[in-house]
């Protein structure tokens, strides 16, 4: 069989993403044809996230938006009630234990906070944005989150989600050089991206994306987040419905299915929840209120 190098792919943008994608060596089979070239991964890394000195989680996540990433996972998973009580985040390289490089993020939060931290002694550590290791009792495993407005005034066009979730692909940028990471955008009410994280796991990305919104900085419109929705790149399970409440975001759209504990949750807590929104296609699980169809 004839051995072709395989066609240089154009990368727009390449040089900002080198830090979270890289070219390997591969050998692929097309048509019947064998093809020796590179191609291009993203990167993931074991990212320590570290609380007053104390190491409470190891994370596999793609080094890109740390920041981000650590903030929004402590707003999420309740380790702060706000972000006044996150005091400073330094992000640094760091070799873990078997020889991988990897980040180590360090917040200063308020002592309170800390305090209830230890209280928990909760540990997640290993998996790609699992929520769940290392929880040690059922409340812990499935916790309620917030009790979102019920506004009458807070409703969305279906034709606007089906918008964002068309303009998603061309915004992700990462997933257009190694198809391999998820996104989480939020988006106005008119179906406007305009905020988008990626990551190599989805919790990740939302996580990254909810640290964006609250973070001191972010575009003013952001601080009324729940005047908007938030998309995602992947299916809707607990904790994604659980992290949208927790940033005041009262729908989510997944471009694919939902759990039943999802929308359980999602009902609940006032959360409109919609999966396999594709095209003009979508499917609301809960409060339909909120989508003029």
């Amino acid at each position: 069989m004839k051995l072709q190098d395989l066609p240089t792919q154009t990368l727009p943008h390449a040089e900002a993403v080198m830090k979270d994608a890289r070219k390997v060596p591969v050998t692929s089979l097309r048509d019947g044809q064998v093809f020796h070239g590179e191609d291009w991964v993203a990167e993931e890394c074991p990212v320590a996230l570290v609380y007053n000195g104390i190491s409470h989680a190891v994370m596999l996540a793609t080094p890109l938006d740390l920041e981000d990433f650590a903030f929004g996972f402590s707003l999420s998973e309740g380790i702060v009630d706000s972000p006044s009580q996150v005091y400073g985040i330094e992000v640094q390289p760091d070799v873990s234990c078997e020889g991988q490089a990897g980040v180590t993020v360090s917040l200063d939060i308020a002592s309170a906070s800390f305090a209830r931290l230890k209280e928990r002694r909760r540990t997640l550590a290993g998996r790609t944005g699992c929520g769940l290791c290392g929880t040690d009792s059922l409340d812990q495993a499935v916790r309620s989150p917030r009790t979102l407005p019920t506004d009458a005034h807070t409703v969305f066009r279906a034709a606007a989600v089906s918008a964002a979730m068309g303009r998603m692909r061309e915004r992700q940028r990462l997933l257009n050089i190694t198809g391999a990471t998820h996104a989480a955008a939020w988006c106005a009410a008119d179906g406007e991206i305009v905020l988008l994280r990626e990551d190599v796991g989805r919790h990740n990305a939302l996580d990254k994306l909810i640290g964006a919104l609250s973070r001191p900085g972010a575009p003013a419109q952001l601080a009324r987040a729940n005047e908007g929705f938030i998309i995602v790149s992947s299916r809707a399970s607990y904790e994604m419905v659980q992290k949208t409440a927790s940033a005041g975001v009262t729908l989510l759209a997944a471009v694919s299915g939902v759990t039943g504990l999802a929308i359980d949750v999602a009902q609940d807590c006032g959360l409109s929840l919609l999966g396999f929104a594709r095209g003009q296609d979508l499917s609301v699980y809960s409060h339909p209120r909120r989508i003029i169809l």
